[in-house]
């Protein structure tokens, strides 16, 4: 806000909803289809498969010349590709497209990615798309493997490993700073989530954050209390319980959004979905649970014409200490569901809106609320919330989706072995049909967890309400129907049940009339079933896996927009993940057979993609979906159809558009056929048979459509070799029926043998449902028979983790192993996966077998032991893990002789197989170590012959794979320099061992001490503790137990300091060293001090001369700036402009603004409130008594007392008659408070709304005698001070000037400077091309300006030479200087700027320039690159520098010392002369003010000063300072200095800062020459008031004598007063829009409404006034329904 300005704030005048944006770390993968940020032209990007044939090419352009990288080198995308076998030219790998940074720095450091198997059998791929190697085996749908040893996977079983699903690289990512604990996607609001005590709004690819609401504190998201994870499967804690979107899309209305938090006593919050900042509408209490770790499940729904909430909670926990802070009042304690109308003030509950609790049910636990079928379900459970314990199976509640409770029942639902515990639940509506994942109870640290810890049971709807009872078991129904002791049980649908180890959340839905189910995972895996036709569950896909392994969130949401993503929730992380990876598979029976409904394949890309990322995917002959089967796939065939010609064919589905085929000899490049497909019809060609065609091996056939190609190469080497008739067609060979044998396709065969299209040989594929057992397992006993009389025996398995990449010796123990025969191990994990069955590798003894088991996805698995085909023997779980993932390396410094105890921590250490340390010399070193899950310790080797300072690579070895750990410096051995013996006591010794200082953490275990003494005798040393100072270290042991102390210390030879492998013998420090210090130290500082005594009376001497040489130098300054000083004010003259041009007046309406406010904004239309409220405040008695009960109010501060004021001046702009009198009215009621006070304090501060009120109704009446009469002095005293100041230096950082009339802005280091003529010459420029324009004007300048002020005056001249403007703006000009034919451009700042010590830049000035008298300097335009005014930080200067000794040298010979002796009081002269210059201008400014222009007072101030005469009479009032200062605080104070001190008020002008200092000292004297009160000035008075203490008695006289002759005035008729307020009236007609002051009026009313209104009760003839109110509360009541407010 300006100095002097009104009080209100701009902000009142316009206010925006602001949403901040907050842009995520990571950015989204290229592949992804989001919208685009910015609507910018670009340029046509290349079409994929363009890219990528350029990169292929350069591909093969660097294996010509031998530029391949070795394998190891690769990126791990390239390694993992093989070629595939069905290809076109061009095909772009993966999706394609530029890839964002993370993603190439992603390829640029390969990642650990764990491989998770997947249902087709040829490669897979990552989510980018590229194939990984092709080792991996199918484990779904396929005919049982025989029994055979895994071999070990080097290289391709880590790349296996690394094929996992998408890991967080190229996903969108939101981190909060807390774990979230609810989320919610509205259909068009974006995402909202709940984490600590904030709400976040989500754009919909999480990018950017819309709006945020801190629910607890302002700024913080923090927990008010800790919560710590809970040990799954637990139900975790969080403030956020309830986030419900509802009435999104509902006829006429707005989204709504319920939030509940534990906050307040569980409290509700209804909200605009829009933005978060806006408050909210409703709220109630004790609505959701108020304790963190108790359950609350809702949902939203409309019953008639409103929407209610049906919400269920664990109101009350046992806990007692948290009982008493929250628990609700003792008559709601045993609610346990409640129905709440959410268009309610408070969210209140009907009486019979409420379900209690049975004594008997406990705690429960509630896990979701959904609608279906005219009904609301609670699925839930019971819960001991003290113990972790849940008792009996789950439940459902069902109650009638109605205005009052209604229970209907509930039933259990029974998901069999023992889980009690419910984690997700989600309706798949569209089948009628509930999924739920169930748990049993694990130990501690999941150490109990089985792959039948949990499973994902589906429950019929239509079973779960019929058989739902309402009897009393957990809740009190108001009706009995049933009988029975426990609820009935509702059995799952038995094909869909999965079993698996730790499964955390469900999402389901149903995608082209197949049920899709999405599962979480506790270690971070998103899995994806697709149930079949029967509702079979097939084995789950693993689609996505959090690197961290952090536990998915309770809630999987999907996208509300696009079907193709979904947000997966871990931790303090929202993801949003692609429900499927398409792209994997390669081809288009793949795609199709894997029979995901979310893929299909696309024709013009030739890939497996979603529909919307196909080209033309509205065609259907483009795109085949999962109904259309892989039969529809586009194949090649070569088939012989007669004795002379073998045909090429296409089969399948495909555009019958233009095609084209060719067959070539791949050998010699020969075309073999060629043709083109008549219409509507696919291409064929046919291969004539020859005898010399029998040599063509290799043929390659591509199709091609337009825009794509299809080809294929068959290989014939081996056709004679094929005695399978489907495996001989299927290459493309023939098949001779009668012969029973392959031959080459060219070659002959009778006529009658030929086999077309695979028809007469096709077999078909053996199908095997995936065993589906309720238990997971179903193993039989540990005893296996094979043969009469010998029983086989199996005890354990080694280990019991194993990482997914396999492990390759896993031993089994047990007995009698080498009688039996065909040993064979079977894994069976998750229950609806094909089992893994493995042959023994070798059987070591009869007690030992040894196993190498394949690689697999993360779960746990059941693992038993056949022999000879009998029963199974159970050996228990194992685990397959992810690979370890090190976090830190303590110590990272050890010394080169090893030995010292290194630890690693991290996570899933215990299935690595060796720990190596990575020499570049010695190569790989095994080391021995301990490893458990989080940590491994070893001890570092010996490097002693290497160089003394090296670096190491720590590794992990799992399998063949080897993973960097981090690095471990070795350094030289630590150095000891001896050690001191302390017997303490007689019976203890410590010892003291000094070390050089060093970088090495050593512990007690690195360390053993011995101490020599006597005749060799030894003593260990138990270690103490290590200090370091600033020049060595001290290591302290003590020896204890001992009987002769200081005979030990006294004996004691030598000490053995072992460190790891390091053993050193350390001597004792030597006694007579220690004496050499104590003689030498005395003698030594004796020699210091003497010297110190003549270095400091040398300095001193050296000191005292310079001194008296700074002494003259200040001494001579002095002298010459006073002679200076007086000279200037005798001589010096300033040139007052008398013609200045037109006065730059603001008009009426800008000038009322900047008064008023800072400035204006648009308004509304006008309605019928607003006409009705201007009615309403045309009442007099009612607008004072709103004014007296606003003012009463506490929080109606001072600031709001000047808006109302002004608001409503601008309301009465066209009645000044009617606020005339209401300022009467005010200023009485006013004098009625100050008169019982102190009567000459009254109108002296703006507390009050008529204070402020007659201030703007002065500005109003009396704009016209400012403009008139005041204006053009007032502008000429402005002008002249600025030309005064300009006439010497002004500092452009600090805007502080030589000539000033106020010391705070005296310039008083200015240097040395002197005047600059130039000639400058003007561009002629199309704004200003008239004729009789001079160019060529002779300005002066001084060699301290900068090149920005010399601008400044240049234009100043060329406006004072013309009379007008030069046309353009300073910052759209240059100024080039031109010596002879040379021209250099002059600016502020150049690489020619000096820079000053600390980085601070020094502003070119002309000096600088080197610029003398008379140079030429032309004035042009800038081409481009306009900027604003400039303004400079701190590290920029321009006169006054830094105090620095350094930055002395740097002014130059001329400038030396000079700002260094500068004295402040040498210039006050300055002010002296500034304030002689203006002097007369200022005069002449004061006499128009206070002076009758033709003995007539302005009408405002007579009919004023009249008033306040007739006032203080009716008073009796006789003191006249009274009268005297009630008008000098009305007109003077409240109104002229307003005035002098803001001219941009009045001008459109700018006002510096300088100017600003000016004016106050003004605006002072201006006052003082009011003040009844003589001044005592003494000679340390303040400069600003002695400068004009000679004047003010002459300006007292003479406004003494301006009251006195308004007095005298005759007085103004009522009639002549209504005439001139009339006409100010009529002239501000349409100049403002009311109606916008009208409004912000009204918010003050409904704001205090109460108050206003009991205080219209209480007077009496109001009562017609109190009606108006209301109604005009209705109308704006009903306008606030038809819009947002």
């Amino acid at each position: 806000m300006r100095k002097g300005a009104s009080c209100i704030p701009l902000s009142q005048w316009e206010s925006e909803t602001h949403k901040h944006t907050q842009p995520l770390q990571p950015s989204p993968p290229a592949s992804l289809p989001l919208p685009p940020l910015r609507a910018t032209p670009r340029a046509p990007a290349l079409h994929r498969g363009t890219l990528r044939r350029r990169r292929a090419r350069r591909k093969r352009h660097r294996s010509a010349q031998g530029l391949q990288p070795p394998l190891h080198r690769l990126p791990e995308r390239a390694r993992r590709a093989p070629p595939s076998p069905l290809s076109f030219p061009g095909e772009p790998r993966g999706w394609g497209g530029r890839r964002s940074p993370s993603a190439r720095r992603s390829r640029r450091r390969p990642r650990l990615r764990r491989r998770a198997p997947e249902p087709p059998s040829p490669p897979r791929a990552l989510p980018g798309g590229d194939p990984p190697s092709p080792m991996e085996v199918s484990r779904r749908k396929a005919p049982p493997r025989p029994p055979r040893p895994a071999a070990p996977l080097p290289l391709l079983a880590y790349m296996l490993a690394l094929a996992a699903p998408g890991q967080g690289a190229d996903e969108p990512v939101w981190r909060s700073e807390q774990a979230i604990g609810a989320i919610a996607a509205s259909r068009a609001d974006g995402v909202f989530v709940a984490s600590g005590s904030c709400l976040d709004q989500l754009d919909y690819s999480l990018e950017h954050r819309l709006s945020r609401l801190y629910r607890d504190q302002a700024g913080n998201c923090t927990e008010p209390v800790s919560l710590a994870p809970p040990a799954r499967p637990r139900p975790g804690s969080s403030f956020s319980k309830l986030l419900l979107p509802y009435r999104e899309g509902a006829a006429g209305l707005g989204g709504l959004l319920l939030t509940g938090w534990t906050f307040d006593r569980g409290t509700c919050e209804v909200r605009p979905l829009g933005n978060l900042s806006l408050s909210s509408l409703r709220n109630g209490t004790e609505v959701v649970s108020c304790h963190p770790q108790g359950s609350t499940a809702g949902v939203v729904y409309r019953a008639g014409n409103r929407w209610y909430l049906a919400v269920a909670a664990t109101y009350v926990l046992p806990e007692s200490e948290t009982a008493s802070r929250c628990n609700p009042a003792a008559s709601d304690r045993d609610t346990a569901i409640a129905i709440k109308d959410t268009e309610g003030r408070l969210l209140a509950t009907k009486e019979l809106a409420r379900l209690k609790l049975s004594e008997s049910a406990g705690s429960l636990h509630f896990v979701d609320a959904f609608l279906w079928n005219g009904s609301v379900y609670f699925p839930y459970y019971r819960y001991n919330y003290t113990s972790g314990v849940a008792t009996g199976l789950p439940s459902m509640a069902r109650i009638a989706q109605s205005t009052v409770v209604q229970f209907q029942g509930q039933a259990t639902l029974d998901c069999g072995h023992g889980r009690h515990l419910l984690l997700s639940s989600s309706l798949v509506e569209a089948l009628d049909v509930w999924a739920g994942v169930f748990s049993a109870a694990t130990e501690e640290g999941q150490e109990g967890r089985s792959p039948a810890t949990t499973a994902l049971c589906l429950f019929r709807m239509s079973e779960i309400q019929a058989r739902a009872k309402s009897c009393k078991w957990d809740f009190e129904p108001t009706e009995h129907n049933c009988k029975e002791d426990e609820p009935e049980k509702v059995q799952p649908i038995a094909s869909s049940t999965l079993i698996h180890s730790d499964l955390t959340s469900v999402y389901g839905t149903v995608v082209m009339n197949r049920t899709v189910l999405f599962l979480g995972t506790g270690d971070g895996q998103l899995l994806k079933v697709i149930l079949g036709e029967n509702l079979t569950s097939n084995c789950p896909e693993v689609i996505y896996e959090i690197k961290e392994e952090t536990p998915v969130f309770y809630k999987l949401v999907p996208h509300p927009k696009k079907n193709i993503y979904i947000y997966l929730t871990a931790g303090k992380e929202v993801r949003r993940i692609r429900v499927a990876n398409c792209s994997k598979r390669k081809s288009c029976s793949e795609c199709l057979t894997a029979a995901d409904p979310h893929c299909g394949w696309c024709h013009s890309l030739q890939r497996c993609t979603f529909k919307d990322d196909c080209v033309h995917s509205e065609n259907s002959e483009n795109w085949l979906d999962i109904l259309s089967g892989a039969k529809q796939c586009p194949q090649i065939h070569i088939s012989q159809r007669s004795k002379d010609k073998t045909t090429v064919t296409l089969v399948g589905v495909v555009s019958p558009r233009h095609s084209e085929c060719v067959a070539k000899n791949v050998e010699t490049g020969r075309e073999l056929c060629k043709g083109q497909s008549p219409p509507n019809k696919t291409c064929t060609c046919s291969i004539p048979t020859r005898a010399t065609d029998k040599d063509v091996l290799v043929v390659n056939v591509t199709f091609s459509f337009g825009s794509w190609h299809l080809s294929k190469r068959f290989n014939f080497t081996n056709c004679s070799s094929f005695i399978e008739c489907p495996v001989c067609i299927g290459t493309g060979c023939a098949w001779c029926e009668s012969e029973r044998k392959c031959i080459h396709p060219f070659t002959a065969c009778s006529s009658s043998d030929y086999s077309r299209n695979q028809e007469p040989c096709q077999v078909a594929v053996e199908k095997r449902a995936p065993s589906n057992t309720a238990d997971g397992g179903g193993f039989k006993n540990k005893f296996s028979r094979t043969s009469p009389g010998l029983q086989v025996y199996i005890e354990s398995i080694e280990p019991h983790k194993i990482s997914t990449l396999g492990k390759s010796n896993v031993i089994v123990t047990g007995a009698n192993f080498t009688q039996a025969s065909n040993i064979v191990m079977i894994l069976k994990g998750t229950s609806t996966c094909e089992k893994d069955v493995i042959r023994v590798s070798h059987v070591l003894n009869d007690t030992h077998m040894k196993f190498s088991l394949p690689s697999s996805r993360k779960e746990i698995k059941d693992v038993c032991i056949q022999f000879d085909g009998g029963n199974c023997s159970p050996v228990g779980p194992l685990s397959y893990i992810a690979l370890p993932q090190c976090s830190l390396i303590y110590p990272a410094t050890t010394w080169i002789s090893g030995g010292q105890n290194i630890t690693i921590t991290g996570r899933n250490f215990d299935v690595i197989d060796n720990l190596i340390i990575s020499h570049e010399l010695k190569g790989n070193i095994n080391v021995s170590e301990h490893c458990m899950a989080t940590h491994c310790r070893f001890l570092a080797p010996s490097l002693k012959s290497s160089k003394a300072r090296t670096n190491v690579t720590v590794k992990l070895r799992v399998q063949e794979t080897y993973l960097d750990c981090g690095s471990l410096q070795y350094l030289e051995d630590p150095r000891f320099t001896g050690y001191r013996v302390d017997p303490e006591v007689d019976t203890e010794l410590e010892v003291k061992i000094l070390k050089e200082n060093d970088n090495f953490n050593i512990s007690e275990k690195d360390i053993e001490i011995t101490l020599f003494h006597g005749e060799n005798k030894q003593l260990n040393c138990s270690f103490e503790n290590i200090t370091r100072n600033q020049d060595l270290t001290t290591i302290l042991c003590k020896i204890k137990g001992i009987r002769t102390a200081n005979r030990i210390a006294s004996s004691s030879k030598k000490v053995r300091v072992k460190l790891g492998n390091l053993e050193l013998y350390v001597k004792q420090e030597s006694v007579v060293s220690t004496l050499y210090y104590l003689i030498g130290l005395p003698i030594l500082l004796v020699i210091v001090i003497f010297v110190a005594v003549g270095v400091t009376r040398h300095k001193s001497k050296e000191l005292s001369r310079k001194q008296s040489q700074q002494l003259e130098l200040l001494e001579s300054e002095l002298r010459k700036e006073i002679r200076d000083g007086f000279a200037e004010l005798q001589m010096d003259k300033l040139d007052v402009v008398d013609s200045f041009g037109t006065v730059p007046f603001l008009d009426y309406k800008h000038f009322a603004l900047r008064t008023f406010f800072p400035e204006n904004r648009d308004a509304s239309d006008k309605n019928e409130s607003l006409t009705a409220l201007d009615a309403l405040i045309c009442n007099k008695s009612f607008l004072v008594t709103v004014i007296h009960t606003l003012e009463k109010q506490k929080n109606f501060s001072v600031k709001d007392r000047c808006l109302f004021a002004s608001f409503l001046t601008i309301a009465l702009q066209t009645k000044l008659v009617y606020l005339t009198s209401i300022l009467e009215v005010l200023t009485r009621d006013l004098m009625e408070q100050s008169s019982n006070m102190q009567p000459k304090l009254m109108l002296r501060r703006t507390e009050s709304v008529v204070e402020k009120l007659l201030t703007n109704w002065m500005s109003v009446c009396l704009s016209g005698f400012l403009r008139e009469t005041v204006g053009e002095p007032f502008y000429l005293l402005v002008t002249t001070l600025n030309q005064k100041i300009n006439k010497g230096p002004v500092d452009v950082i600090t805007c502080k000037a030589l000539y000033t009339l106020n010391e705070d802005w005296l310039l008083w280091q200015v240097p040395e400077f002197s005047t600059v003529a130039l000639n400058v010459v003007f561009e002629k420029i199309p704004e200003n091309d008239s004729a009789d324009v001079c160019r060529n004007i002779s300005v002066n300048v001084l060699d301290c300006d900068t090149i920005g002020q010399a601008k400044e005056k240049i234009f100043q001249a060329f406006l004072s030479k013309n009379g007008s403007p030069y046309g353009l703006q300073l910052n759209e000009i240059c100024l080039e200087l031109q010596v002879g034919t040379r021209q250099k451009e002059l600016l502020d700042i150049d690489s020619s700027s000096v820079i000053l010590e600390d980085g601070i830049t020094k502003l070119n000035t002309i000096g600088h320039y080197e610029i003398s008298n008379g140079s030429t300097i032309k004035v042009f335009k800038k081409i481009a690159n306009f900027t604003s005014d400039v303004e400079y930080a701190d590290d920029h200067c321009h006169l006054i520098l830094p105090d620095s000794e350094a930055f002395q040298d740097v002014q130059g010979k001329r400038h030396r010392g000079k700002h260094k002796f500068k004295v402040k009081e040498m210039y006050l002269t300055k002010l002296l002369s500034t304030k002689v210059a203006i002097h007369s201008v200022l005069e002449k400014l004061f006499r128009s003010i206070w002076s009758l222009p033709n003995s007539r007072a302005p009408f405002a101030i007579k009919y004023f000063f009249d008033f306040l005469d007739a006032q203080a009479e009716n008073k009796k009032i006789t003191d006249p300072d009274v009268v005297h200062i009630w008008k000098t605080n009305s007109l003077p104070l409240r109104f002229w200095v307003n005035i002098l001190k803001n001219p941009q008020f009045v001008f459109d002008i700018k006002k510096t800062p300088h100017i600003d200092g000016c004016l106050s000292v003004i605006a002072q004297a201006f006052m003082d020459a009011f003040s009844l009160t003589e001044q005592q000035l003494g000679k340390e008075a303040p400069t600003n008031k002695l400068l004009y203490a000679k004047d003010i008695p002459t300006y007292k006289e003479e406004v003494k004598s301006y009251y006195k002759a308004i007095r005298d005035l005759p007085p103004l008729s009522s009639s002549e007063m209504e005439e001139f307020l009339t006409q100010e009236s009529k002239k501000h007609e349409n100049e403002f829009n009311e109606e916008v002051a009208l409004t912000e009026i009204y918010k003050y009313i409904v704001k205090y409404f109460d108050e206003i209104l009991n205080k219209l009760e209480r007077e009496r003839g109001l009562e017609e006034a109190q009606k108006q109110l209301l109604h005009v509360k209705v109308l704006f009541d009903e306008k606030k329904k038809c819009k947002w407010m």
